[in-house]
């Protein structure tokens, strides 16, 4: 029992791979999505701050960090079956916080249940810090799913992933850095090389017709 269980925890995430049960030309593990995760956010918040928002970095770097240990206790679900109904969600995220709760309760000390209990809590939000981790969630989601796109996986979930990922990253689009992204990083994206011989270009003029017109 203690700080040691919650030091050894964080190698179990290595071993928790996402989208689990597919065929995948590369694995990513939970551990390498929170890191990856991190600094999408931390590029995200320069570009805020040099638009001259105010950005709180230590709770951006928190929030990064920690925003998936809970699928310690759950694992990695599905985007298309997490999302697919809000009971479900909500059900998950129910269970998600009864576990990560037990187990600070179980296994961290109590002067330091706390701070745990902030750390470890849900961080999106409607704070420019929550914005800016649901973004790049779903940056490295879409980066994820491109990748085996681009490989010619023929698992039709990675085109799901994709377009849940960047329909849901359109909502922020009034954020600076969702601009910047759409207008410097996505382009670069659909031009690297063979992705005009997929439905990725297609597809993503389709869900900005859609984002635009606010369906």
């Amino acid at each position: 029992m203690g700080i040691h269980q919650y030091f050894q925890s964080l190698s179990d995430l290595e071993n928790i791979y996402r989208c689990p049960g597919k065929f995948k030309y590369q694995e990513h593990s939970v551990a390498e999505h929170s890191f990856k995760v991190t600094q999408i956010a931390q590029f995200f918040g320069n570009v805020e701050e040099q638009a001259g928002n105010t950005v709180n970095w230590r709770g951006l770097y928190e929030r990064a960090l920690n925003h998936d240990y809970s699928e310690l206790f759950i694992g990695d679900i599905k985007t298309p079956v997490k999302y697919a109904t809000t009971e479900l969600r909500e059900m998950l995220s129910e269970v998600e916080e009864s576990m990560t709760q037990n187990f600070i309760e179980r296994e961290i000390p109590n002067e330091f249940q706390p701070i745990y209990r902030h750390l470890l809590k849900e961080g999106k939000d409607t704070t420019l810090e929550g914005k800016i981790l649901a973004i790049s969630d779903k940056v490295d989601l879409l980066y994820e799913s491109f990748g085996e796109i681009r490989k010619g996986n023929p698992e039709n979930i990675f085109v799901e992933i994709y377009s849940e990922a960047l329909a849901t990253i359109y909502e922020y689009r009034d954020m600076e850095s969702v601009k910047y992204f759409l207008r410097e990083i996505l382009p670069d994206m659909l031009g690297e090389k063979g992705i005009r011989k997929t439905d990725l270009p297609e597809l993503t003029a389709e869900i900005t017709t859609k984002a635009l017109r606010g369906e």
